[in-house]
């Protein structure tokens, strides 16, 4: 299908290529050279009612180069009304143009052409202005640099630091975004503003410092006149500061905590206070009061304070404060999770516009995009590639190296199947589900995504990309890079550096499962999976706090069974990671699509509360999950509990005298799919299932279907159970509630509405 449209839009192209050659009133060209590999060189051409302004990009270098992106800025007046070869946005003056997929490749010392970057324009004709090819100027000059700054000025000095003040450098082709202090050729502090202090000096030492701007382009300017500035000499003062009082907690939100002290005391004068977070340093002020950032959400932190003179003594620790952040979602309030399935829209049918259209969009808080893999040979994050599971659920190697992604970025959809009514081109860098999250994001400004990593089919190789220190930071380095940054690996003319940032706010973990055997057919474990996988989430934290900006969210599918949470997740450190655990809520009973699992009997798969009747060995539910969270500890505004949109079937099922609850069966019930067999959305199996009489078991808070004797027997959730289920959730202060998945809903969002509603 993607061979056969770009084919179509080349068509298109050189039809309208054919319509546009005529003789032309105006041509004007400016030269371009060769400093780098590209450059681009502009022409205009007059038509009358408007003109045709173009961008022929060259490549002068000894290696081809794949993409390109052109920036440039119109002249006053000028209006596009359209362009082609290449996806251009614009915003006011300023355009930014990006590579077709046909054109992307430019070889050595050939161009763009016949298919270079135009543009349809009316208003005066000119050259547009400050033109840039992938950040480099179009005529190959090289940029101005900043200016130097004014000599820098002594400000403070202590054993180990010196804190330096300077005047602003002029700015070059590009602002001044840093400063760089250094001692001869060595940097030794930079600062985005006038003022800074060098610390890790050698005490008793003299410095000649000097400070050079740097633009945000990279380039550096010259450094300022130097000045000498000599730390002091410890022996001079053996006297510590005396110890800060009243540490306490002034602000708190789910992600920061503002604290304040009293001022200690000196025989000289106190330099600073240094402040920790449990023996870790986490801010060096001069002042009375700091703000601790990028912290986990309902987790508790303990601090203390030092004061330091200016010959380094250091006072004893302030008596320590605990404080716990706020919660994710705010006292009183409750978050909502869904599930959004990379394939749904196959089979189901299910877009992210479905999401708006069935007002669940309005009413989730985070929507997990499922699911994405791991590099079975790298075991870094995989991406670009796609590759469908084998139809075996009990191959080992089911989805080893799979995934897709033409749903995920290539894939052009429709106006029908857009956010907003726009259909995609079928060449711009993003396409496929990631753009119309991020049309869905527009929309809704306060919504968060987090990619899925894993699942049942993907979790093959989490305990090897965790094995070590070395295999984690390569894994989640991995990750960050090709989720949050959005460098993503170039695909059928889709993907490039940035072509994703800012559509997903965090890393969701659905390894399925650690330190058990018990997870697909395949999947590597190991007893040290355990200690891993909080070693993991560790490493997951650090990255994601180390790119500043907004907290990003860090959460996890965890089990609810008692024996898979003992194997493979540490309750009482995982928390200082996870901002979120989903605890599954569902699957406690099903007749599997290969009736590997329990054909013979049927069973809830979602119970609130142990059933009297249940005639297994150990019984699940989904207080008894919850539970076991509690009791170790765990904060439960930590705590979603998952509500299944699905139902399970058997069928052949005896009646026993009760509708079928607990009675034999002879494997699973047909499903909505044919691969899956005893699994049925909510709205299919309401819909598709003849003669269902639906039940609701009170005591254990179950729903169940059954079509009669012999016939098919569902456990599912609907508006009764999940009114229940919320009660109790408000009861036991949980964080809220998660979904697998959202496609199983009914178009007008039936359950989502029930669920929204008993979270009010």
């Amino acid at each position: 299908m993607h061979v056969r449209f770009r084919h179509r839009a080349r068509a298109r192209l050189l039809a309208l290529l054919a319509t546009l050659a005529m003789p032309f009133a105006l041509l004007t060209a400016a030269p371009a050279h060769a400093a780098g590999s590209l450059t681009a060189a502009f022409t205009s051409a007059d038509n009358g009612s408007w003109w045709k302004g173009t961008y022929v990009v060259r490549n002068d270098g000894a290696s081809a180069v794949t993409g390109w992106t052109l920036e440039f800025d119109l002249p006053a007046g000028v209006t596009v009304s359209s362009s082609y070869n290449g996806q251009a946005t614009v915003t006011g003056r300023h355009v930014s143009a990006t590579n077709a997929y046909y054109n992307g490749t430019v070889q050595p010392h050939a161009t763009t052409e016949p298919y270079s970057f135009w543009f349809v324009a009316t208003g005066p004709i000119g050259a547009p202005l400050n033109c840039r090819i992938n950040g480099d100027k179009c005529d190959g000059s090289p940029d101005v640099p900043p200016g130097a700054p004014a000599a820098p000025t002594v400000v403070d000095t202590t054993a180990h630091t010196v804190s330096l003040s300077w005047g602003a450098a002029t700015a070059g082709d590009f602002p001044v975004t840093s400063y760089e202090v250094l001692s001869g050729s060595t940097v030794l502090a930079t600062a985005t503003t006038t003022a800074v202090t060098v610390t890790g000096l050698t005490p008793a030492t003299t410095y000649a410092l000097s400070v050079r701007a740097r633009d945000s382009r990279g380039n550096t300017g010259p450094a300022s006149p130097p000045v000498t500035a000599r730390t002091v000499d410890p022996a001079s003062d053996t006297v510590p500061p005396s110890t800060p009082g009243h540490l306490r907690s002034t602000a708190v939100t789910s992600t920061a905590v503002s604290l304040a002290w009293d001022a200690a005391t000196d025989n000289q004068r106190v330099a600073a206070y240094d402040l920790y977070q449990g023996a870790t340093l986490v801010r060096t002020v001069t002042t009375t009061s700091a703000t601790v950032d990028q912290l986990s959400p309902a987790t508790a932190y303990t601090f203390t304070v030092r004061a330091r003179d200016a010959a380094d003594n250091a006072s004893a620790a302030s008596a320590p404060l605990t404080v716990t952040t706020g919660d994710l979602a705010g006292s009183g309030k409750y978050t909502r999770v869904g599930y959004f399935t990379q394939w749904g829209i196959y089979g189901r049918q299910y877009f992210v516009k479905n999401l708006d259209t069935s007002g669940s969009a309005a009413k989730l808080d985070i929507v997990n995009y499922a699911f994405e893999n791991i590099d079975p040979v790298n075991l870094t994050c995989l991406a670009g590639v796609t590759k469908g599971t084998t139809a075996n659920p009990q191959d080992p190697d089911q989805g080893t190296g799979a995934g897709d992604a033409d749903a995920d970025y290539s894939r052009p959809f429709s106006a029908a199947q857009s956010v907003d009514g726009v259909a995609d081109d079928g060449w711009a860098p993003l396409r496929g589900n990631l753009n119309q999250l991020k049309k869905l994001k527009a929309k809704y400004p306060a919504l968060k995504v987090v990619v899925s990593l894993g699942g049942w089919t993907y979790s093959k190789y989490f305990s090897d990309a965790a094995a070590t220190d070395a295999s984690r930071k390569k894994l989640v380095s991995s990750c960050i890079d090709i989720w949050i940054k959005g460098n993503l690996p170039l695909y059928n003319g889709a993907g490039g550096p940035g072509t994703a940032a800012g559509i997903f706010d965090g890393i969701d973990l659905d390894w399925e499962w650690p330190g058990s055997p018990d997870g697909h057919a395949g999947n590597h474990w190991s007893a040290a999976d355990k200690a891993n996988l909080t070693a993991l989430l560790a490493e997951f934290r650090r990255q994601l706090d180390a790119l500043g900006g907004p907290h990003r969210l860090l959460t996890a599918f965890t089990p609810a069974d008692p024996g898979k949470i003992s194997q493979g997740w540490d309750l009482a450190q995982i928390f200082q990671s996870l901002d979120v655990a989903n605890v599954q809520g569902y699957d406690f009973h099903g007749a599997g699509s290969d009736n590997s699992w329990e054909p013979g009997r049927t069973g809830h798969q979602a119970n609130l509360w142990t059933d009297a009747q249940d005639p297994y060995g150990f019984h699940f539910s989904v207080d008894n999950a919850v539970q076991a969270y509690l009791g170790a500890g765990v904060n439960p505004r930590k705590l979603t509990i998952g509500f299944p949109f699905y139902g399970r079937g058997w069928q052949a099922v005896t009646d026993g005298g009760v509708h079928g609850e607990w009675q034999a069966a002879n494997g699973a019930a047909p499903g909505q799919f044919q691969e899956e067999a005893g699994t049925r959305g909510y709205n299919n199996l309401i819909t598709s299932v003849p003669n269902l009489t639906v039940y609701h078991d009170a005591q254990s808070v179950s729903t169940y279907g059954y079509t009669g004797a012999g016939g098919q027997w569902w456990t599912f959730d609907d508006p009764w159970s999940i009114g229940q289920k919320t009660a109790y959730l408000k009861s036991k202060n949980l964080l809220g509630a998660m979904i697998w998945e959202m496609s199983g809903d009914t178009p007008s969002g039936t359950l989502i509405n029930a669920l929204d509603a008993g979270l009010k």
